[in-house]
């Protein structure tokens, strides 16, 4: 699979009720008011009706989002129903969303984080609906977020990380992560001073979940660009 082709997505399961695909980076999950170019909804919608399987009844609907340079495993509700009970019932039904990301070291060596642990600061969102971790003190209407990590490559400039999503606040991983003085590489919002990938190096490695009417658990898992490991032991 070409996991850099820009504006295509892989299907990776479908049924009835559900459909899994992977998302390039540089694609927006959904379409906001006004935007024409193509999203992965969007590319979905087309190739089910390339199919002949879409309908008004049985069309894609998003129950979350990966932001538009994350790369990664994506999951939309076929149906109204399968959308209610998926976003009603997400926390139970998903058991695990893992993230791979390259993130720039802290200019102190002592601010370093230890190789696992969970991160629980509260969120802010600005103007711009972009999340940050407010100073203590500051009076912000937060929401809460924990991010749970392991470090799997620690060189003298980047570290690659493995995070889980205890909660999917919008840019969770990457405020939490530039917070600590690890902001990922690439990632302008969160002052990265460098882009080794030409891109935001955040990508959702796995996505496992109870099918919501078959109970059968699945799990699906693509691997990050392989240089990614590599990158951050040699720098």
């Amino acid at each position: 699979m070409k996991k850099n082709s820009q504006n295509k997505i892989q299907i990776l399961y479908q049924d009835k009720s559900i459909a899994v695909i992977f998302k390039p980076q540089n694609l927006l999950s959904v379409p906001y008011e006004g935007y024409r170019a193509k999203t992965a909804l969007g590319l979905l919608e087309q190739i089910m009706r390339k199919n002949g399987t879409y309908s008004a009844r049985h069309k894609p609907f998003a129950v979350h989002r990966l932001d538009r340079d994350t790369s990664g495993v994506m999951m939309f509700a076929l149906n109204d129903n399968a959308k209610k009970i998926i976003m009603d019932g997400w926390q139970k039904i998903v058991t695990a969303r893992t993230y791979r990301a390259v993130a720039e070291n802290p200019k102190n060596a002592r601010a370093a984080l230890p190789d696992s642990g969970a991160i629980s600061s509260p969120l802010a969102y600005n103007a711009y609906n972009v999340a940050f971790v407010p100073k203590e003190g500051d009076s912000f209407k937060t929401v809460s977020a924990i991010t749970n990590y392991k470090i799997v490559r620690r060189g003298k400039n980047y570290t690659l990380f493995e995070l889980d999503l205890e909660t999917g606040r919008k840019n969770q991983i990457r405020a939490h992560l530039a917070s600590k003085g690890y902001p990922i590489a690439g990632d302008k919002n969160y002052r990265a001073k460098t882009n080794p990938f030409g891109r935001l190096a955040l990508h959702a490695r796995v996505l496992e979940f109870e099918h919501p009417f078959t109970k059968e658990k699945l799990r699906f898992e693509i691997p990050e660009p392989e240089d990614w490991e590599k990158f951050a032991e040699r720098n």
